[in-house]
């Protein structure tokens, strides 16, 4: 071995060896179906690459897998005639964890044994789940087009560092020895190998053979016998050859034959027909493409023909990966060209909002040089794009109608993705609306459960607009007091707290012919509603109207306005804002963003038959007067904003006002 040298690794290698090999798993057997993906990503990529560079193949062009174990030695080892690997791309791959936020996911695992069991698991182990089963891992590798002495020596024992060094080696690809911990004897049996193998990976297009050593009986040889005539090979003397000693066969040494089995069907899974694929193998080639250890939610198999051919293969998955909010999550659906594999991650081929589903497609009309420049601009891509986000919707729509409990499950894993849609996609707004779900007024619950057309349902007979309220959080939403006159009317008001929700009504106008109204803001079916015509009501606001221009005065340009409302009933003053102006979630997301939102200018609203609202409005006194305006503004303010510029002031404020009550 030539530059050898020793490694550490990187320190979040470090955490996640100690946890695969300190934590209890309840499968350990998945070690070899990582493995074996690996192998026919390798497979994937030299095929891709031999497009442009046949000469990769150097003469063998028959790609596969090939497993074996040594008894004596305790060894199990993996072979492949894939893409190989250099020097630098070991280190990189087998020294590093390539993937951005991996120091943020590790440190928030915690002691317990079964939850590291389990975020593992989502976090996808590839090859350091060979430390499962091996205390030791060694790898000999050699990217395909190299020099033969280019060859790559790599060893752990899955602790601190690992070995690297320069060796020869012959063949290119990669070949992967684990050295079996004590207990693990059941991975040295060819019969286990096969079982695990074929439930595993009998769906992948790669064939995955097995070593068979098979022992020849040995040929006996006996010695001529001496008395027989060489010419005429006829006896000479019969009681000569009694009398002489003969000698005993000579037998030849025992010899191994060695034969490769196929263990797997090596068809791809989206060739077959769908009547004949079983969801067990569903389930597998889930987990062979995305290594999330969970079965999927939900699949679709389609094969369309006609002015494209394709095929597609589809997944939900039953929970959100561990990074799915991380900016550089990678994410697409896997490309094939005529079955030839092309790139992982192709990002073209669906929108953002539905970047949690996984799976592949199939074209026979793209070229086979197709580049990521070709993807963009194709109108062959935008047509998949369009046709397989359509799929997507349907299968999440069917998932709702048939089984709403597993579409439940669905939402609450990826709903906040769901809802960049209506901003995003507006040619399937429709569709996609229907999938939405809401915690409402109509249930004592956070739970997000109630569809708008659940919603329309239970409108009431002159109710001719959806009503909403959007808040930081659901106890805010459910407890504010623009509910009050809903409340006493009975009707419903979706809560939404989620802190997307204000962006994403915004694009959202109307549901089959009902406009979308935030009970926060001026309308006059908020009015209407609050039967603001009565000769009560009138004679209130006529009594009231010196005390509201006294407001006026004192708020001055604090506010927008100033006004009497009819819809509270136990809460003295909120604030609203006009429909045609920012609210106030929005103007927080703004914030957060780290843009600078426009100034929200409130309107403050009065309740005119709060007892003291008509106290205060009795107050001869000024300066009582305008401390009792300024704690309704600021109740109002708390109330819809949640915080204060100054609520030392507010406090100070309250409890003067208390004292002197």
């Amino acid at each position: 071995m030539k530059n050898q040298e020793t490694r550490g690794f990187q320190s979040e290698v470090k955490q996640l060896l100690h946890l695969m090999i300190h934590s209890l798993y309840s499968n350990k057997e998945i070690f070899l179906r990582e493995l074996i993906s690996n192998a026919s990503d390798a497979a994937d990529k030299l095929r891709f690459r031999a497009l442009s560079m046949p000469e990769l193949y150097a003469g063998d062009a028959v790609l596969r897998v090939r497993v074996s174990v040594d008894k004596e030695k305790r060894t199990l080892t993996l072979s492949d005639n894939g893409i190989g690997m250099s020097y630098d791309e070991v280190i990189d791959n087998l020294g590093t964890i390539a993937k951005s936020g991996t120091k943020n996911f590790l440190a928030s695992l915690g002691s317990d044994q079964a939850k590291d069991s389990q975020l593992i698991g989502q976090f996808g182990v590839g090859f350091y789940s060979a430390f499962i089963v091996a205390d030791k891992v060694t790898v000999r590798t050699r990217a395909a087009g190299e020099p033969t002495d280019a060859g790559v020596f790599w060893e752990s024992a899955g602790e601190g560092d690992y070995t690297i060094a320069t060796i020869p080696k012959e063949d290119r690809g990669t070949e992967i020895t684990l050295h079996l911990r004590e207990g693990e004897d059941e991975y040295l049996d060819n019969w286990k190998i096969r079982s695990v193998i074929k439930k595993y990976s009998d769906h992948i297009e790669l064939p995955v053979e097995i070593e068979n050593k098979t022992k020849v009986e040995p040929a006996v040889e006996t010695k001529k016998d001496e008395n027989v005539d060489a010419d005429n090979e006829s006896v000479v003397d019969a009681e000569a050859s009694d009398d002489t000693a003969q000698d005993p066969p000579v037998p030849n040494e025992t010899e191994e034959t060695v034969t490769w089995e196929p263990i797997n069907k090596a068809k791809a899974l989206w060739l077959r027909s769908k009547s004949e694929i079983k969801d067990e193998e569903h389930k597998e080639f889930y987990k062979h493409i995305s290594h999330d250890f969970n079965d999927p939610l939900v699949w679709s198999h389609n094969r369309v023909e006609g002015k494209q051919d394709y095929t597609s293969l589809l997944y939900i998955p039953k929970q959100a990966p561990w990074d799915l909010w991380n900016r550089e999550h990678k994410h697409g659906l896997k490309l094939y060209v005529q079955r030839v594999f092309i790139m992982d991650e192709a990002e073209q081929f669906l929108p953002n909002y539905l970047r949690f589903t996984r799976g592949l497609v199939d074209s026979n009309d793209l070229p086979l040089n197709v580049s990521r420049e070709l993807l963009q601009d194709t109108k062959i891509t935008q047509n998949l794009r369009s046709a397989l986000t359509k799929r997507v919707l349907k299968m999440l729509t069917d998932l709702a109608e048939k089984d709403s409990e597993k579409y439940q499950q669905f939402w609450q894993q990826f709903g906040l993705v769901l809802k960049e849609g209506p901003a995003e996609d507006h040619a399937n707004k429709e569709s996609m609306t229907k999938l939405l779900r809401f915690a409402s007024t109509h249930n004592d619950s956070s739970e997000q459960t109630i569809s708008l057309e659940d919603y329309k349902g239970r409108m009431t007979a002159e109710q001719d607009k959806i009503y909403f309220i959007t808040a930081d959080s659901y106890t805010a939403a459910n407890s504010s007091p623009h509910l009050e006159l809903f409340r006493k009317k009975g009707v419903e008001v979706l809560l939404l707290s989620d802190r997307i929700d204000e962006w994403m009504m915004s694009h959202l106008t109307e549901f089959e012919g009902k406009a979308f109204q935030s009970v926060s803001q001026v309308d006059d079916s908020l009015k209407k509603l609050a039967d603001e015509e009565t000769p009560e009501q009138q004679a209130a606001e006529k009594a009231l109207a010196p005390c509201i221009e006294r407001v006026k005065t004192l708020l001055g340009d604090r506010v927008k306005d100033v006004r009497l409302t009819h819809r509270l009933t136990g809460t003295p003053a909120i604030v609203t804002t006009d429909s045609n102006e920012m609210g106030t979630q929005m103007a927080k997301l703004f914030t957060a963003a780290g843009q600078k939102a426009p100034e929200v200018k409130y309107i403050l609203e009065l309740n005119p038959e709060h007892e003291l609202v008509k106290r205060v409005a009795k107050t001869e006194d000024e300066s009582q007067f305008a401390e009792w305006v300024e704690l309704f503004f600021e109740q109002a303010l708390l109330t819809e904003r949640g915080t204060l510029d100054n609520p030392s002031q507010f406090m100070n404020r309250m409890n003067k006002l208390l004292l002197s009550a």
